[in-house]
């Protein structure tokens, strides 16, 4: 009896019924979340259009926690979802590829992307599902509905990131914005030197010209996405918010000798 119970307490556990990440919610409503999100946009990656994934083997010797994913920006969602799908692929023992969609059945669950507060509550429902699979939501303090602005910095928005971050891996566009060529913020920078996290940076390709800038509705099929993962890089306490920002801007593509490589 007692060894039955033990096994339903470690599928329990695998479902992660009962448990809630760092933000409340629950778990197993976002693997569901995951799964379905997952199916649904399986077919815009490998079928209407291809992906080329690159440096998934970097991701090997990661640990679980304390590590920022931190890419170029092209689509609201889809750069999202594609990279979940990286992750669940690699979960699953799959180098570079997201063709096996085996690995929807069991996704990887510690992972959260940061996202503006405006996008995902003022733009519908669908929106309000994707906050569902991992959203740390911030207030920009440089643009709102569109327009440029200027107002306070979300003081709240590093201690959320630091919870994300010590619960798992967290994906952030230091561009904070979707427009081709933006400079990189400079929150990225203070962020990295107040929590000290392993820093992956991503270079992907191609989103724009596939989808629409939300990344929900397909513009160009047939169209080469591409995904590369850079080697992860631990920055010093020394290192200046300018060194830091000139790094990153240089391994995601945004210095002026990658940018016509890149887009």
């Amino acid at each position: 009896m007692a060894s039955k119970l033990t096994r339903l307490f470690q599928f329990m556990d695998t479902l992660g019924l009962g448990e809630r990440d760092p933000f409340g919610n629950p778990i197993v409503f976002k693997r569901i979340i995951m799964v379905v999100l997952g199916f649904l946009t399986y077919s815009r990656l490998v079928m209407y259009n291809k992906t080329k994934i690159k440096g998934t083997e970097h991701l090997d010797e990661l640990p679980e926690r304390g590590v920022l994913f931190l890419s170029n920006h092209q689509t609201y969602f889809m750069d999202v979802i594609c990279l979940y799908h990286i992750f669940f692929s690699v979960k699953w023992g799959f180098r570079n590829s997201v063709n096996y969609p085996i690995y929807l059945l069991a996704p990887r669950s510690n992972l959260f992307y940061v996202a503006a507060a405006e996008t995902m509550k003022d733009d519908g429902i669908l929106p309000k599902v994707f906050a569902q699979a991992g959203a740390i939501l911030v207030n920009r303090s440089w643009r709102a509905k569109g327009e440029n602005v200027k107002r306070e910095v979300d003081l709240e928005a590093v201690e959320k990131i630091k919870k994300g971050l010590g619960f798992g891996w967290v994906i952030s566009f230091p561009q904070g914005t979707t427009r081709a060529f933006a400079p990189l913020r400079k929150g990225t920078a203070h962020l990295i030197k107040s929590t000290n996290p392993i820093v992956v940076p991503v270079r992907i390709n191609g989103f724009r010209r596939a989808f629409d800038k939300k990344g929900l509705l397909l513009k160009m099929r047939n169209t080469q996405l591409e995904v590369e993962f850079r080697q992860p890089i631990q920055f010093q306490e020394h290192d200046s918010v300018e060194a830091i920002l000139d790094k990153i801007a240089f391994e995601v593509g945004l210095t002026v000798e990658e940018e016509n490589k890149i887009y």
